[in-house]
């Protein structure tokens, strides 16, 4: 479906937001693309979709060059971007209606699955009521619907849950899965990783506008790594056990090796009464890959 190729990005000014980034995207797959702010992340989009044109490599849909033909990739993109729509003058169930025509759907047919997202998403009471009114989450959903409601062969949403109440966040999750079971394939742009490990198949980690680490979530997780959380550590200093620690508030959590589970819980036991040893998730892989420095030593590429 897509194939990048030494893809690189260079402003006027210097700075690199892409650089000699590689990957590959298929049909019925939901690829997350990860990594801090500035890292790169909706750059990448914008040059799949021919918004922003490369420095250098190659980038292929569906066997055609989308730089070359930015017409062409909109037809075959749908694409949400990190921006609120602009929604001023409808309704939610016009916004959506609108773009499904504009992307070639029937009436009937653009109607019928307009009803059928507002459904899904739950969002039905606000359906008729004019969209500039509407809280920034609830406008997030209906930009979502935008994207979807006559998807293109290939669906990129940039933070798509950004502004999202849980309990929509999780309809919107499944509506994505839904895309890549009927065969459209599906980049995401999320800072939202716990949730994200449920839904993705395909994980691009950029740090500093390079990918420093690609895999299934399973498999960049694997490593016989745990996680010790930690509350009210006070001024502890860290353990040699310990492979990487971030505090956050009244928290710290350490990743270490499953050999040392043993000497972390009585470490623990001697420092705090409220600990908690888990098996390390995506979310512990990525803060060390790109809060340690360990990506910037080179690619980790799990197949």
């Amino acid at each position: 479906m897509l194939n990048i190729n030494s893809l690189t990005k260079v402003y006027p000014d210097g700075s690199r937001a892409n650089d000699g980034i590689t990957l590959v995207v298929r049909a019925g797959q939901v690829t997350g693309l990860l990594g801090h702010n500035g890292a790169g992340k909706t750059t990448l989009l914008h040059q799949v979709v021919g918004l922003v044109r490369p420095t250098s490599g190659r980038i292929r849909l569906l066997g055609r060059d989308p730089v070359a033909d930015p017409a062409y990739a909109r037809t075959v993109c749908s694409f949400q971007p990190q921006s609120h729509a602009p929604l001023t003058g409808v309704t939610a169930r016009q916004a959506i209606e609108i773009v499904g025509r504009i992307r070639g759907g029937g009436r009937r047919a653009v109607q019928s699955r307009t009803t059928e997202l507002l459904a899904a998403l739950d969002i039905e009471e606000w359906a008729d009521a004019p969209a500039e009114r509407l809280s920034g989450g609830v406008r997030r959903l209906i930009a979502f619907c935008m994207a979807i409601v006559t998807p293109g062969r290939l669906v990129m949403l940039d933070e798509p849950t950004n502004d999202v109440d849980p309990v929509r966040r999780r309809l919107l999750w499944e509506r994505i899965r839904t895309l890549a079971a009927a065969g459209h394939a599906v980049v995401l742009v999320t800072h939202n990783v716990a949730e994200a490990e449920r839904t993705i198949d395909q994980v691009v980690v950029l740090n500093h506008g390079r990918v420093v680490a690609t895999g299934s979530p399973a498999d960049l997780a694997a490593g016989h790594e745990m996680r010790l959380e930690l509350a009210r550590p006070g001024g502890i200093s860290t353990p040699e056990w310990c492979r990487a620690v971030h505090r956050d508030g009244d928290r710290m959590t350490m990743t270490l090796a499953a050999a040392d589970a043993s000497r972390a819980v009585a470490w623990a036991l001697a420092h705090t009464a409220r600990f908690a040893l888990h098996s390390a998730g995506l979310e512990d892989v990525y803060i060390r890959l790109t809060d340690s420095g360990e990506g910037d030593r080179g690619a980790v590429l799990v197949s």
